[in-house]
Parts: C-alpha cells; structure tokens; sequence
C-alpha cells in the first residue's frame, strides 16, 4: 500500500513523499515513477537512500521504505502543481478548506458565532489558569518523594479503610464516567459552530473546549490515584471498564446541535457536581476526610463549569428563544442519557444499572436530584415570565414550567416504594471492582 504525501516548501518548492509499505517477507522495494523526467539531478543522485532505507538528511529520520523526490520547478510551477493535485496545502488555504460552508443548523450556528465574545469572557472568568497556578491531582495525594511518604500513605490508607464498600462502588463509577473524558470531547466537537478543526484552531470555543477538557481531566486522575493508593479496589477491572467505555462512545443525542449540546452540559454539569457534593460528605461522615476534600474540590469545579453552560444558554434565549424552547422541550420528554450508561467490565452487563441502584440507595443521585435539576433550570433561565414567544413557543414554556412538578411527583411516589423494601428484599449485587464482594 502507499501513501502518497505532497507538501509546497517555503522557498516554493513541491515535495512529493512517497511512504511504501511492504511485509516483512518483502525482500526488496520498487518505485518507477511516470514522471521521472520531473526529478532533480540532486534527486537521482540521492535515490538510493529511498532503496536502503537511510536518509539523504542527517538531521530528519524517515521511514526504512520513505522515497522523497524534489520536483523541477521549471517544468512544473506551483499552479500546475496545485492544477494537478487540486488542493493547496499551505497553512492559511488549509484553514480556510477547514471552515464550514454549510450546517444543518445555520440559525443555531448564527448565534453560537454572536457568542463568540462571551466565549471568550468565560475563558477568562470561568476557567482557572493553566499549570503551576492552578490545582493539580498531587496536591491531594501523598508526596511519594518525601521522607515522609511512608506515612503519608498509611495515613491515606486508614482513612480510606472507613469507607463502606457501597460508597466505594459509586466512588469508582463516578471515576470511571470522568476518565471517559476524550469520548465528552469529542462530542463538544460535534457542535456545529463550536469545533476546533484543526486541534489548534485559535477561536474563542476551540478556546473553551480544550480549556474545560484540560480542566476535567484532573478528576479522573486525582479519582484513579486516590483509589490505587487506597488498596481496597480491583484496579485492573476498572482500567477494563474504563476502556470498554471510552471504546463504546457516547450518544447523548445532541445530534449536532449546538443548543442541544449546551442543554445537555447545563444539566450533566450540575448532576456531576450533585454526586461528587454527595460521596464527599458521605465520605466526611464516614471518616475520610481526604476523600471529602477531594470530591469537594472537583465539585468546585463542575459547579463552575455548570455556570458557564447556563450562561450560555441564557443567552441564546435572548436571542433565538422560541428555538431553544422547542429544543429543550424535546429533550425533555425523552430522557437526559447519563453519560456512562454504556459502562461494563467486560463481564457484568448490567454494570451501570447496578451501580446506578448504589448510587439512588445512597442517596448521591437520585430520581429526586433529575427532577430537582430540571426545575433549577426552568428558574436560572426565567421561563415562567418569558414573553413575546410564538404560539409553539409558548406551548413549550408552559410544557417545561409545568414539567418540575410532575417529575417530582413520579420521583416521589418511585423513591417511597423503595423505602417500603427492607434490606432482606433488596438484592444484594457483587462487582469486580471490588474484588466480588456484595453491596
């Protein structure tokens, strides 16, 4: 197979790399260009290097079977090189084949673009400075480089000892969803108008997302350390659902949409920030005060970033109100997809509904908290006394203003039939991540 890679130099010349892949038992490589007559002397001078598989520049390692031609630029120019290949390769026409002509939601898009400023401002205000400034995972963790981290451990580790094992199981799931993280990225990328194309696109939401991601990526990490210095999980087990989980991906059904994805962040935010709050002041009351600060801290940060995406919502409703309605609307009477529901080890398939039922008889999030958080948003974002909407748009405030209490109803009546069970009636679930034992 070969791949064929053309770049234009600065000086304007065209270079054509030809990378060959050969199997091992090939014995020897052939390339007969039909346009030889286009190669430099200096370029036939140095083709053996393409055959023995050195390199004709000491200071740039290619691959044993990379060709590298230069072509005569005096038979062909650059606008017949780019006549024949079709595309410009330099940087700026690189960007500008990027950018997109063409959405599936060019109104939505429009006022993601008007955002861009307040983007921007969040970037400054929400998100913390990057690096030495900022938290890191170790600043919770015993220094193994000290003298003193014998101790440091043990310390860790009696702590971690009084956690009983359900909280334990919630603690890994909740790790577990944040180490998924690149699978969250990718979707924030899938929002028309807020990508980052190139991975380095210098906009104010490529800006924003690479700058939550680095911020989120904290958590998992202080989370998997924490419970690989504690010694009471089956570590390998969770590494296998954390792969199978970032392996498996994730559909929330933003289906592109920005308004959709900004709906969903909104609430997802506020509902992780809801279950760290909650193992922490288990954790605190179980005697673990290592844990409760460590959960206190990543929902400092999920609370932060709660804001800025209902800030972002609530300036879409000044602008495109009756669209967003009719999206969180329709959001609503599906269902709000927790993001590791596609979560398993490789061996329990109902992992995420077990851990789920730990987590409700905890009472670290519940049908209670999913109606609790709708109703927050109905308030943050004023619905009950918007006005000049259309008719479908006022249809869908008075749906989602009604909407809290109905929830809280069925939250209600569902959470009381549970109470009734005793504990002898509640099947007891084992999980690998703790080595088999029953919660």
């Amino acid at each position: 197979m070969a791949f064929f890679n053309f770049m234009i130099t600065k000086a304007g010349t065209a270079v054509a790399t030809i990378m060959v892949t050969a199997s091992l038992s090939s014995v020897a490589v052939a390339f007969q260009s039909p346009h030889a007559s286009f190669l430099t002397a200096s370029s036939r001078a140095n083709s053996p290097h393409a055959f023995t598989g050195t390199s004709a520049s000491t200071s740039t390692t290619t691959s044993r079977t990379a060709l590298k031609a230069t072509v005569d630029t005096s038979t062909i120019t650059n606008k017949d090189y780019q006549d024949i290949c079709g595309v410009d390769f330099d940087n700026e026409s690189l960007q500008k084949r990027l950018e997109r002509t063409s959405y599936l939601y060019p109104r939505h898009v429009e006022v993601i673009e008007d955002l861009a400023p307040l983007a921007d401002q969040m970037v400054d205000d929400i998100l913390l400075e990057t690096g030495d400034a900022a938290w890191q995972p170790q600043d919770y963790l015993p220094d193994l480089t000290g003298d003193d981290w014998l101790e440091g451990i043990k310390d860790l580790r009696e702590q971690a000892a009084q956690v009983p094992d359900e909280l334990l199981v919630v603690l890994i799931g909740d790790m577990v969803t944040e180490e998924a993280l690149p699978t969250y990225q990718t979707l924030l990328n899938t929002f028309e108008g807020c990508d980052d194309p190139t991975g380095t696109t210098d906009s104010a939401w490529a800006r924003w997302s690479r700058g939550w991601t680095s911020e989120e990526n904290r958590h998992g990490d202080l989370l998997n350390k924490y419970l690989y210095l504690g010694g009471r999980c089956d570590m390998r087990s969770i590494e296998c659902t954390i792969q199978h989980l970032i392996t498996s991906g994730f559909n929330p059904g933003a289906e592109k949409d920005p308004y959709r994805g900004f709906v969903y962040t909104s609430f997802q935010e506020r509902a992780t920030k809801i279950s760290h709050g909650n193992v922490g002041k288990i954790a605190k009351a179980s005697g673990d005060k290592n844990l409760q600060r460590i959960c206190a801290k990543i929902a400092g940060d999920e609370g932060r970033h709660e804001k800025a995406y209902q800030t972002f919502v609530t300036e879409i409703l000044e602008r495109d109100p009756n669209g967003l309605l009719a999206v969180f609307g329709d959001m609503m009477r599906g269902q709000i997809v927790m993001p590791a529901e596609l979560m398993t080890d490789g061996k329990d398939p109902e992992l995420y509904e077990n851990f789920s039922e730990v987590a409700q008889r905890l009472n670290v999030y519940t049908a209670i908290d999913y109606a609790e958080i709708i109703q927050h948003l109905v308030k943050t974002w004023d619905l009950e006394h918007m006005e000049g909407l259309s008719s479908e748009g006022e249809k869908e405030r008075e749906y989602l203003c009604k909407l809290p209490k109905r929830y809280k109803k069925l939250a209600e009546r569902s959470m009381n039939k549970k109470k009734k069970c005793t504990d002898d009636e509640i099947p007891l679930k084992s999980f690998n991540w703790i080595y088999g034992r029953e919660v």
